[in-house]
C-alpha cells in the first residue's frame, strides 16, 4: 500500500468518525459526504497531535462518534461473509471491536501526510428516491489525486440519514478486500481464530506506536 492510498483511507476512516447526525437526514448524499469530509481535513490541519499519528486521541474519537454514524454492523458482517450469520453475539461484538481497532491503528500513521489536500465531489449517479447509492470523491493536492468512494445508505426512523458502508480507495472496496483475508482465516481456524488473529495483529500495531 502506497502513501497516498494510506493517506486516503486514513481519511475515509476519521471521515468515519467525525460525522454529527445533525443535517444528515434531509441532506443530500453528496453534500453531507463533502462537508464531513472537509470538517474532518480542517480538524487534522488544525490540530497536530492528530497530524502525528496520536492513537489514543484518534480511537476516543472514534469511540465517541463512529457507532451513531457508520452502520459498523454491517460493515463487518459484509466482510465476515455468510459465517456472521453463524457467530454467536459474542463473537459478532468481539469482531466489531477488533476490527475496528485495525482500521484505526492501520491508517494513524498517515495522518502525518495532511498538508494542502481538498475534496471534490464527482458527479453524483443517482435519483432522489434511491436508499443506497455511491458518492464519488478524490482528494486533491501534491501529486496525482486520490479516489475515495463511499457506498452509503438512508436508514429510517429515529437518527434517520445517511450512513457510510464501504469504502472505496483507489479501486480497491475496503469491505471485499478484508473478506477475502477474514475469508481464510475462519476456513482454516473458525471464528474464534479470526477474532485471535486480529487481536494479536492489533498487539503487534500497539507495540510498534
Amino acid at each position: 500500500m502506497n502513501r497516498r492510498h494510506l493517506l486516503a483511507s486514513a481519511l475515509a476512516v476519521l471521515t468515519l468518525a467525525a460525522m454529527p447526525l445533525a443535517r444528515a437526514a434531509d441532506e443530500a448524499p453528496d453534500v453531507w459526504i463533502k462537508r464531513l469530509s472537509t470538517d474532518v481535513l480542517d480538524t487534522i490541519k488544525a490540530d497536530k497531535s492528530l497530524q502525528s499519528g496520536n492513537l489514543a486521541k484518534i480511537i476516543a474519537l472514534v469511540d465517541s462518534k463512529i457507532m451513531p454514524n457508520v452502520d459498523f454492523l454491517r460493515m463487518t458482517a459484509s466482510a465476515a461473509g455468510p459465517a456472521w450469520r453463524k457467530a454467536t453475539p459474542e463473537q459478532q461484538k468481539s469482531l466489531q471491536d477488533e476490527f475496528k481497532i485495525l482500521l484505526v491503528r492501520t491508517y494513524a500513521g498517515a495522518l502525518s501526510q495532511v498538508s494542502d489536500q481538498e475534496v471534490a465531489l464527482k458527479p453524483l449517479r443517482a435519483s432522489p428516491d434511491d436508499k443506497e447509492v455511491v458518492v464519488r470523491t478524490e482528494i486533491r493536492g501534491r501529486g496525482e489525486p486520490v479516489q475515495l468512494d463511499y457506498r452509503v445508505q438512508k436508514t429510517p426512523g429515529q437518527g434517520a440519514g445517511w450512513k457510510i458502508y464501504d469504502l472505496n480507495v483507489m479501486g480497491v472496496w475496503l469491505v471485499e478486500t478484508y473478506r477475502g483475508q477474514f475469508a481464510q482465516e475462519i476456513n482454516a481456524k473458525g471464528m474464534d481464530g479470526l477474532i485471535a488473529t486480529l487481536a494479536e495483529r492489533n498487539k503487534a500495531n500497539a507495540r510498534k506506536n
